[in-house]
């Protein structure tokens, strides 16, 4: 399972990677094994301001949806239009092709709460 160690993540299995004060936000490798063939990620929070754990999209898999966590407070300022042709890119490259959205951050404090990956392996029991 590969779980980059310069990523922060959540217990909702999304990774964040900061760059200076913009996030780039996906889920994780061992969330899209667990969802399995992805067909569909839905992101109708664009341009908007939301707080930390609301609900930015969804992400739609053969046999169930789940809903996808903002793990930090701020704008989301873009969203990966290719998942709209290519969902099964968060299968496929979760933490490249298949990022979803970046946020431009409101509370950098916030990031000190996120994961480490050695963190998210003890969560996970990798």
């Amino acid at each position: 399972m590969n779980i980059p160690s310069e990523l922060k993540y959540t217990k909702d299995h999304e990774w964040v990677k900061i760059e200076g004060d913009v996030a780039t936000v996906g889920i994780t490798d061992f969330a899209q094994g667990e969802l399995g063939d992805i067909v569909y990620v839905e992101v109708e929070t664009l341009d908007e301001t939301l707080d930390k754990d609301e609900v930015f999209g969804t992400v739609e898999a053969v046999k169930t949806v789940s809903d996808l966590f903002l793990p930090l407070a701020g704008e989301i300022i873009e969203f990966n239009e290719a998942l709209e042709d290519s969902p099964e890119d968060v299968n496929s490259d979760p933490y490249g092709k298949g990022w979803m959205i970046k946020i431009k951050i409101s509370d950098a404090s916030q990031v000190d709460a996120l994961l480490s990956d050695a963190d998210y392996k003890e969560l996970i029991g990798a």
